[in-house]
């Protein structure tokens, strides 16, 4: 009679992840937000790792966690592991020969600046199936299965980047508003239009306009910069623009920017191709597009 005794088990896959990603981003809740779970799960994942490993892989403190020196040890060993299983299961994909294009994009980017450009890119590509998902930070490209990101961020000279333009900002409103705005000092009697993200926007535009004596003053603020652009337009207030999100709506006369001087965030818009695919000729070609209708 054959014996078939038991054997000894492994840690859980989900465990060994929410440790890696805890190593690599510095905490649990980084972790959490990367694997779309709560910080709880995280701890308890990695408190179950712990367990089975019999020793502590985080210290954990009122600020915040660090890992232990055994975390530190093996923290690079899981992180490429978990790389080369992006990797192997990029590379099933290719190999599977999928038409699917995955794009992400900031939502921003994502209705202002790429929807427009699908439609020529759909008529090129007619046999691939091209699927953007919004999200508010870049994916990691070595584990998600994203083709292209398109995000505002500040470049890395990464080779697989593809820098479209640079990241200029400026007030912008209504023609009907702008009649009324002479100088920089006029702004104090309109109102200020805000997004979420890009809370800094005014105040990092009056200290490169030289305008620092201009305090900044409150308004609406908005999650979403489409909805901010549409109360612009709409005549709510003055926001600021984001040239390479406002360009179409400056050259309809939609919106205008009452005042020449502009200032950079130090961010641009920024393609980025995924690991192995910078050959990919249909990759390439929906490269070659955005960049050349920027």
């Amino acid at each position: 009679m054959p014996i078939s005794p038991p054997r000894p088990k492994g840690p859980p896959l989900n465990a060994l992840r929410a440790f890696e990603a805890a190593a690599r981003l510095g905490g649990f809740t980084p972790a959490a937000e990367e694997l779309c779970v709560t910080p709880g799960a995280i701890s308890q994942h990695i408190k179950s790792l712990e367990e089975w490993a019999g020793a502590a892989l985080f210290e954990r403190r009122s600020q915040g966690v660090s890992l232990t020196e055994l975390g530190e040890i093996i923290a690079s060993d899981f992180t490429t592991a978990f790389d080369a299983m992006g990797q192997a299961v990029r590379t099933l994909r290719t190999s599977a020969a999928q038409s699917a294009i995955n794009i992400a994009a900031l939502p921003s980017i994502a209705q202002l600046w790429l929807s427009p450009r699908l439609p020529a890119i759909r008529n090129r590509l007619k046999d691939h199936k091209i699927s953007v998902t919004a999200l508010e930070t870049p994916p990691n490209l070595i584990r998600e299965m994203f083709d292209i990101s398109l995000f505002l961020k500040v470049p890395t000279d990464h080779s697989a980047e593809q820098i479209i333009k640079a990241d200029t900002i400026y007030p912008v409103c209504t023609p009907e508003i702008a009649e009324r705005i002479r100088t920089p000092a006029d702004l104090l009697q309109e109102t200020w239009l805000y997004d979420a993200l890009w809370a800094d926007d005014w105040k990092l535009w009056l200290d490169q306009t030289n305008h620092k004596k201009i305090p900044p003053q409150s308004g609406p603020s908005f999650s979403l910069y489409s909805i901010a652009i549409e109360e612009a337009k709409n005549g709510a207030g003055i926001l600021i623009g984001h040239e390479v999100l406002i360009e179409p709506l400056l050259k309809s006369g939609a919106l205008v920017a009452p005042f020449g001087q502009k200032a950079l965030t130090g961010k641009s818009l920024v393609l980025e191709l995924a690991p192995n695919f910078t050959a990919s000729d249909h990759l390439q070609q929906v490269a070659s597009m955005l960049r050349k209708n920027s």
